[in-house]
């Protein structure tokens, strides 16, 4: 059994498909997907689409990021609307065919999304030797009591990451590298490789092997070690 972790997908599923024909999910293998899966990138309701479709192929673990969380949020105000809209919430209404109104682009998305982000995905998870969140954790707060504007807002300072207090090593993503390479550090690393620009890759971190697989939307793929800054 494998224990895969799948970086910030945001919409962008030609690079999620190639990735997922790279690593080839068995039903013994446990998937988790770090969240972000709308926004920004062209099919964000292909991404959800494939992504329900992966809970029938593997131990698949979602967790929710702070685009996930925003496109929640925009069905109560107009205000939680527009915020999303303005940094990516436009892409994912396009994707959808729905009105850019914060009161009737709910429609558009099929009941099974909405309970895949309410209900399906899930604030962090973990395993004997690593705990993965989408964004960050307290190292001095157990995961359980975690705020949620640390699992799904606050960035990754390479500078000033601390070991978590369970001895785990986290595995995050939302701290996009502009280099296309996970941020390994002693007690975390980070796999959001900014698929989403022009030179990003969608990145699946084998955590016991130490290796991973990226793919990118231009239909490149690559295999590579981790490589500790």
């Amino acid at each position: 059994m494998r224990t895969l972790a799948i970086g910030d997908i945001h919409g962008c599923l030609r690079a999620f498909d190639l990735l997922l024909d790279l690593i080839q999910p068995q039903p013994d293998d446990l998937v988790v997907t770090l969240g972000d899966y709308v926004d920004r990138g062209p099919d964000c309701k292909g991404v959800i689409d494939r992504l329900i479709e992966l809970q029938g192929r593997c131990k698949h673990v979602a967790l929710k990021g702070n685009h996930d969380f925003m496109m929640l949020e925009a069905r109560g105000s107009p205000a939680a609307f527009q915020e999303w809209f303005l940094v990516g919430g436009k892409q994912t209404l396009e994707s959808y065919g729905a009105d850019p109104r914060w009161d009737l682009f709910a429609d558009a998305v099929p009941a099974a999304h909405w309970r895949f982000l309410e209900e399906v995905c899930v604030p962090y998870h973990e395993i004997d030797t690593h705990f993965f969140v989408h964004a960050n954790a307290y190292p001095d707060v157990p995961l359980a009591e975690q705020p949620e504007y640390m699992l799904f807002w606050e960035k990754l300072d390479a500078g000033d990451a601390r070991a978590h207090q369970s001895g785990k090593i986290m595995i995050c993503g939302h701290t996009p590298q502009r280099s296309g390479v996970p941020l390994v550090l002693e007690h975390a690393i980070c796999i959001d490789t900014r698929v989403y620009g022009d030179e990003g890759w969608l990145t699946c971190l084998d955590v016991g092997a130490g290796a991973y697989r990226s793919a990118n939307q231009r239909g490149e793929t690559r295999a590579r070690l981790l490589r500790v800054d």
